[in-house]
């Protein structure tokens, strides 16, 4: 069992008007980059690196490595990029935080630049959150307005802007090379890799792509220190986490927990299923996770957990389903919308969503066959690990893992067009 923690990162959520500089300030805000700026680049990337701060995007790298990645001159222009697009299915986390908290971000932004020796940031922000986008200005406007940002911040010599971008709301945007195509003005496409963003990102300078989570999470590490940082969560994947919890669940929302936590526990402080009707299946990180069951209740949901039982912590988007639901129908919703998706640029994933697509619609119409069960595998394996970007491997995910552990209802839908080839079989073998 997971043991509870006192909010971080959402300790300032309900304080009457949060997103505010003057409720940020009164609940320790922007200290931590008094102390930071006080300290060489070198230092804060070495204390990310003590604290274990894994990437809460969804891959998990660990951030200390990947700031150090920057070169340590200054030739080019280096920039820091917010990857806030959130387009993945069940993540509400990224928005509530910028809503409910900005500054952190900002005061992430500002720790985060310093240590990489970059003086201009760009949030990326996904375009339909218009009040997220509209908060996140303000609190920017309060930043300049208070000496965060601009020219010589406190004193330190240190110059910094930062620029919100709405995005165009477009999931291939979420993918960093993607959403660096997107930023510059381009169509929203993965990039080839290498070279990576850390040499050539945005402007063919050396760019970091962070989470929000990611570097919200760098304030309390400066205060509290890598030791207080990894006394929550596990060895590997220490610190606290923003599960979305959504579904089948009586109170879905927002909850923060030491990585590790499991379903059971979740499912607990959300007060359990929705009028009493069990579990069936859930996702952990979203429908680009390979779905569990009720038997995956007690899978520690960290980097290591999810992986070991066979999926992904993903962006913790956990959406849970009840026995009412039809996997094949929720499978199906989910391939319709990775088709919808798909930017294009390859074919394994332009022409194998709209196939994978096209084949569930047919059985979830009761017009399936059994053969189709193994047509919908095969095409799956042309497309995991041979499409351009990631998109491709989550667009399979929800269909290996759902026939994996529900093949019986994706039969029972060709059962009906069954009967009609045994008898056409029958009828061959008396002519």
């Amino acid at each position: 069992m997971a043991d509870p923690i006192t909010p971080v990162l959402t300790k300032r959520w309900l304080s009457p008007n949060s997103w505010t500089i003057q409720s940020y300030e009164a609940l320790e805000g922007y200290t931590a980059i008094r102390k930071a700026l006080k300290g060489t680049p070198e230092q804060i990337v070495q204390l990310v690196k003590d604290s274990g701060l894994r990437g809460r995007g969804g891959a998990g790298f660990p951030a200390g490595i990947k700031w150090s990645f920057m070169p340590p001159n200054e030739d080019k222009p280096h920039y820091l990029v917010i990857n806030a697009d959130e387009g993945e299915p069940g993540t509400c986390k990224d928005i509530p935080l910028m809503m409910a908290d900005p500054h952190s971000l900002i005061e992430g932004c500002i720790i985060a630049s310093y240590a990489m020796r970059s003086h201009h940031c760009f949030i990326y922000v996904r375009g339909e959150a218009l009040h997220c986008i509209r908060r996140l200005n303000a609190a920017v406007r309060e930043a300049y307005e208070a000496g965060y940002l601009g020219k010589n911040i406190l004193d330190s010599g240190f110059d910094l802007d930062i620029t919100v971008h709405a995005g165009a709301g477009a999931y291939i945007c979420g993918e960093e090379t993607a959403l660096l195509d997107s930023l510059e003005g381009r169509r929203g496409q993965p990039r080839l890799k290498p070279p990576f963003p850390a040499a050539a990102g945005l402007y063919a300078a050396p760019t970091t792509v962070n989470n929000v989570e990611t570097i919200a999470s760098a304030p309390y590490i400066i205060n509290g220190g890598s030791d207080w940082f990894r006394q929550m969560g596990r060895e590997k994947s220490p610190g606290p986490k923003i599960y979305s919890i959504s579904g089948h669940v009586e109170k879905p929302g927002q909850y923060e927990c030491p990585l590790g936590t499991t379903l059971r526990e979740l499912l607990d402080m959300a007060g359990g299923m929705k009028d009493g009707v069990p579990l069936k299946f859930w996702t952990p990180g979203g429908s680009s996770t390979p779905m569990f069951t009720k038997e995956h209740l007690d899978v520690p949901l960290d980097f290591e957990g999810a992986a070991e039982a066979g999926s992904m912590l993903g962006t913790t988007a956990v959406q849970v389903f009840n026995e009412t639901v039809s996997v094949p129908w929720a499978v199906m919703k989910w391939t319709q919308f990775y088709e919808h998706e798909s930017c294009g640029k390859c074919t394994p994933c332009r022409e194998g969503t709209y196939w994978l697509a096209q084949i569930l619609e047919r059985m979830v119409e009761g017009n399936g066959t059994e053969e189709d069960i193994d047509t919908l595998l095969d095409v799956c394996d042309n497309i995991l690990g041979r499409s351009f970007c990631a998109l491709g491997d989550g667009a399979v995910s929800p269909i290996q893992s759902g026939i994996k552990y529900f093949r019986d209802e994706f039969l029972a839908l060709c059962e009906k067009n069954k009967a009609p080839k045994q008898e056409q079989e029958l009828v061959g073998a008396q002519a």
